[in-house]
Parts: structure tokens; C-alpha cells; sequence
């Protein structure tokens, strides 16, 4: 009878470390393939800009290519304002499940942290680096009607004429704004801000004379330079850019030494997953390779970035030192 017992007892304890056992393979099973299948519905990509922007532009090509990797729709949804500060806090207020990602520009991640004295986000703490997509050159362009045609010109008639020009901007505190601000600092001319709150009406408004100049991306101008419809007179990065081969770069024009790239990656908010992160990494490098996307972005003298999250952390904490001494030097600063 003794002997019955132990055998019952001892196929009990068996059972049930087998039960466990199982249980404890299908809990792993379960979350491999959880974790396998994602992305299992769309995914929100927030841009923080406006719809036809630089960034927009960017942010949508790309997300054309990742959607067709991923075989999953991604919907791109515009919140521009407050110098990009209003897109990037939703994107750090998401809930971190992979299923929202953002476009950080470089005035949400590097430029704000010194330029607001409130932001509504940590640029450290808030985020993780997923991938930088690439660097854009900006293009100086003035209205049709301002009587110069070379970056020379412009100086002279600038000083000529003090506080008489105006040059446009996507809003205060973008690249756009602290580029001009630079341009000023370094050439010893004296010209009027006009925000306003997307690149677009800032080039519709130089079209119509109400302002004389601006900078801004590729992405935004290139089209309105080749179309005719105002005039590009150099580009901001340290050599000439194959969109538009003939335009001298601002160092070659006579400031020395002047350089001014907008760039832009994919970040997600800081408690996702690092598997996820890993797998969009992998996604989005494949992306920027893509022959289509690399023929596009060309266009707009566009240079893909690419590389680890890593990279693309290490570059932001670069680019945030650069701006805080521009920034610093300019004495800019909002509440």
C-alpha cells in the first residue's frame, strides 16, 4: 500500500513539474511571437513641422519605403509649432509600444534644449535614437524684385541699407531663424525677423515681395529656385550641392567659414522596447538604401545618414553642443 502511494505521489510531482514546465515554454513562446509579429497593426509616425515642409517631405518618402519593409501602413501625422516642441512632446508622451515613432529634427533635439527656457520634453531622457536619416543643406534666396544677384551683393545692399530688409521664417527658433541670425552676425548687416508658422507661407510671402529673403531647406525651396519664381543665391553646407551644381556654397561667396545643415532621424519614445528599437534600426537602414529613396531625396540635396542607434545619439549630443555656443553668441532666447 506504502509503495502505491509513493508511485501516485511521485507521478503527481512529476505532472506537475511537467504542467509547469509547459506553462513556462508557452509563456516564452508567447511573447517571442508577440514580439515576432509586431508590427500587427499601423504605426503613427509624428512629424513635428507642417505638411510640405523640409522634414515632411523627408519623413514621408521615408515612410513610404519602411511601410513596403514592415508589409504595415504607416500614417504620417503633422504637428508643427513652437519651434517643433509641441510634435516632439506627443511623441515623448506616447505610450512606448512601438506603435508611434517620430521625426526628430535638429531643432527638437539639439536646438530647443538651449533656445526655450521651458521645454516640455528632455531630449536625453524623453527619447531613444533609432536612426538618422540624413543632413540637407539650407539655400539663401531673395525675392525676385531685391536688385542683387550674388551673396556679395547682398551684404553691401544690406548695409547700404539697415533695418530695411526682412527675411522670413518657418517660426523663431528653427534653423531657419538662427541661420539668418549667423548670416547677420558674420556679415555685420542689420535685417528684420518675420516668423511665420510654416516654411511654405515664408516662401509664398517672398513670392509676393512682402519679405525680401530667407533661408531654408532644399526640400522646401529647390522647387520655387528651379521654377523660377525667386532667386537662390548659395547653399549652407561646405561644398556645392548636386541639386543645384551652379549656386557657390556661403563660404565660397565671401563668409568664411559659414556652415548650416538641417538633419532629421526616426526617434521613438524612451520605454520602448530595445528589441523593437534593434528591429527598426535594422528597417530603416534598409530603407535609406533603397535605390527609389536615394533618387528622391537627391533631388533636394539630400544626404542619407544611416547607422546605429548609437551613431545617431552620439551626433545629437554633438549638434547640441555646436547650437548651445550659436545660440549663446546670438543672445536668443525665449520663455
Amino acid at each position: 500500500m506504502f509503495c502505491r502511494l509513493s508511485a501516485v505521489a511521485i507521478t503527481k510531482h512529476q505532472w506537475r513539474r511537467t504542467l509547469h514546465a509547459s506553462v513556462l515554454v508557452c509563456g516564452i513562446l508567447a511573447t517571442t511571437c508577440a514580439v515576432a509579429e509586431y508590427p500587427d497593426r499601423p504605426i503613427r509616425f509624428i512629424v513635428p513641422s507642417a505638411a510640405g515642409s523640409a522634414a515632411d517631405i523627408n519623413a514621408r518618402l521615408l515612410a513610404a519605403e519602411l511601410a513596403k519593409l514592415l508589409s504595415q501602413q504607416i500614417v504620417v501625422d503633422n504637428r508643427p509649432g513652437a519651434a517643433g516642441s509641441i510634435g516632439m512632446e506627443l511623441i515623448a508622451r506616447a505610450v512606448p509600444d512601438g506603435y508611434t515613432i517620430g521625426y526628430g529634427t535638429s531643432a527638437g533635439l539639439a536646438i530647443n534644449r538651449s533656445l526655450l527656457a521651458r521645454l516640455p520634453y528632455d531630449a536625453d531622457k524623453d527619447f531613444q535614437m533609432v536612426a538618422l536619416m540624413g543632413y540637407q543643406p539650407n539655400l539663401l534666396a531673395v525675392a525676385l524684385s531685391l536688385p542683387v544677384k550674388s551673396v556679395q551683393e547682398l551684404i553691401v545692399y544690406a548695409r547700404n541699407n539697415p533695418g530695411k530688409l526682412s527675411y522670413g521664417t518657418s517660426g523663431s527658433g528653427t534653423p531657419s531663424h538662427l541661420g539668418m541670425e549667423m548670416f547677420k552676425y558674420m556679415t555685420g548687416t542689420t535685417i528684420v525677423h518675420v516668423p511665420y508658422k510654416a516654411a511654405q507661407q515664408a516662401i509664398a510671402e517672398m513670392i509676393g515681395g512682402q519679405v525680401q529673403m530667407l533661408f531654408d531647406n532644399f526640400g522646401s525651396i529647390v522647387p520655387h529656385v528651379k521654377s523660377g519664381r525667386i532667386r537662390g543665391l548659395g547653399v549652407t553646407s561646405r561644398k556645392r550641392s548636386s541639386a543645384l551644381p551652379d549656386l557657390p556654397t556661403l563660404d565660397e561667396a565671401g563668409v568664411p567659414g559659414f556652415e548650416l545643415t538641417a538633419w532629421g532621424g526616426v526617434v521613438v519614445p524612451a520605454g520602448v522596447r530595445k528589441t523593437t528599437v534593434t528591429m527598426l534600426n535594422a528597417e530603416i537602414n534598409r530603407a535609406l538604401a533603397a535605390p527609389a529613396l536615394k533618387e528622391k531625396v537627391a533631388l533636394f540635396g539630400y544626404e542619407v545618414g544611416g547607422g546605429t542607434p548609437e551613431h545617431f545619439t552620439e551626433y545629437v549630443r554633438q549638434e547640441a553642443a555646436k547650437w548651445a555656443v550659436i545660440i549663446k553668441r546670438s543672445g536668443i532666447k525665449f520663455d
